[in-house]
């Protein structure tokens, strides 16, 4: 496994799932409800991959796998954690323009 892609592959799809958030955000104010599902979709599938990627971090740990902890690693987490919690706030923000807009 190499360690380096997997890190900025985690990094990739946290990226995406965060601006995906954003615009769901963005399309909830604009009330496109339709779009903003459609952006909350995308941030779940790619979080999805991104926490796919981790997962084999944690497995070759695991499995007795040296993982040098990183500045870079520790960034991808970051990332990744940043966007989980950016998703769930935009679904909440959904949520709550889909109140505001009746």
């Amino acid at each position: 496994m190499d360690f380096e892609v997997t890190i900025f592959t985690i990094i990739s799809h946290s990226g995406e799932a965060r601006s995906s958030s954003m615009e769901a955000i963005a399309h909830a104010k604009q009330g496109n409800f339709t779009q903003a599902s459609a952006c909350l979709e995308d941030a779940n599938r790619k979080l999805d991959l991104a926490h796919g990627e981790q997962t084999k971090l944690i497995q070759a740990e695991a499995q007795g796998k040296s993982v040098e902890i990183s500045l870079l690693l520790v960034h991808a987490q970051d990332h990744l954690m940043n966007a989980i919690v950016l998703r769930d706030l935009a679904t909440e923000f959904v949520d709550l323009y889909k109140h505001m807009d009746k």
